[in-house]
């Protein structure tokens, strides 16, 4: 059951007063919400009647088919990605490499006798010694930027990097076209990511907030405020933004299509806009990884692989 939010004192018209309220919890972020008079005021509680009944069934073979290819394409592409970083690990703002003023590096130099890694963001630098810049098992240390254990493939290999990267490129392009059509298509992406006007209600928010700094989250039902801001920042903006970025640094593509790195104020600073945007999906996936462990992950998993009920869209 969704964990509900209660306003006691709250003297208001309830247009639905349809059923009795089973339970009453605390932070709870219903999808659309109906009000229902118990003792001492009104208590906000999904509408059955609402997107919400749409919400809480199991996803059909089309979004489980195109999220297990979007979730293989970006796991193949953030190491291979990585790969190709390394050849020259650093980044730049505007159309051209400034070789002596890059606004990120990752680099390793001598001190004494030994090698220290550093992480250079601006004006600041930090020591990164054994992870970034120089890593490696005891007495094979070597060079590199991200480690091999991050790479793919775990070697060095500029050429295979890429080849990896552009074959999962092509599925992440592919699954994503598939899943926005058959979304806009069916409105489920308006069902279940776009936020209804009730979310965005001042309390609600407040409510959605607490109920994640708590880590007290719905049992069931749609995505609530937070969750859904942040799947429609991925899918409509990030992922989009990185294919675009992408196609810039393609030296064939950008001069058939300059607008493709014109967008993001020049070549470098598409480059840039990638590796910040691979950023932001490492943080969304893990952020996506914890709090499936937190809640039921089994019965998740098998919602979204098996299709069976009881388990987000």
């Amino acid at each position: 059951m969704a964990h509900l939010v209660a306003f006691p004192g709250v003297d208001a018209a309830a247009p639905h007063l349809h059923g009795p309220v089973q339970a009453v919890r605390p932070f709870a972020l219903p999808q659309r919400l109906r009000r229902v008079r118990f003792p001492g005021g009104y208590v906000l509680t999904p509408d059955p009647a609402s997107s919400d009944a749409e919400a809480a069934r199991r996803p059909g073979p089309w979004t489980r088919l195109t999220h297990a290819l979007i979730a293989a394409s970006v796991f193949l592409l953030l190491p291979s990605g990585l790969q190709i970083f390394n050849a020259h690990p650093a980044l730049y703002t505007g159309e051209v490499s400034r070789f002596d003023s890059p606004w990120m590096e990752i680099g390793a130099r001598e001190r004494g006798e030994a090698m220290q890694g550093y992480l250079r963001i601006g004006g600041r630098e930090f020591d990164t010694t054994g992870v970034l810049g120089w890593s490696g098992p005891p007495g094979a240390a070597e060079k590199r930027a991200f480690p091999a254990w991050a790479t793919l493939p775990g070697y060095r290999s500029l050429a295979t990097g890429r080849n990896w990267h552009l074959a999962a490129a092509w599925g992440l392009g592919l699954g994503l076209t598939a899943y926005l059509i058959a979304g806009l298509a069916g409105g489920r992406l308006r069902r279940s990511l776009v936020p209804t006007r009730a979310m965005l209600a001042p309390r609600a928010v407040l409510a959605d907030l607490a109920a994640h700094l708590t880590l007290r989250l719905p049992e069931a039902g749609g995505y609530n405020l937070l969750q859904r801001l942040a799947y429609l920042s991925v899918v409509v903006l990030v992922l989009p933004a990185m294919i675009v970025s992408g196609l810039a640094m393609s030296p064939a593509v950008h001069a058939a299509a300059p607008w493709t790195g014109d967008i993001f104020g020049g070549r470098q600073s598409a480059r840039s806009a990638h590796f910040l945007g691979a950023c932001l999906l490492v943080l969304f996936i893990g952020a996506h990884l914890f709090m499936l462990l937190l809640h039921k992950p089994l019965r998740r998993l098998r919602g979204m692989t098996l299709g069976e009920r009881e388990t987000r869209p």
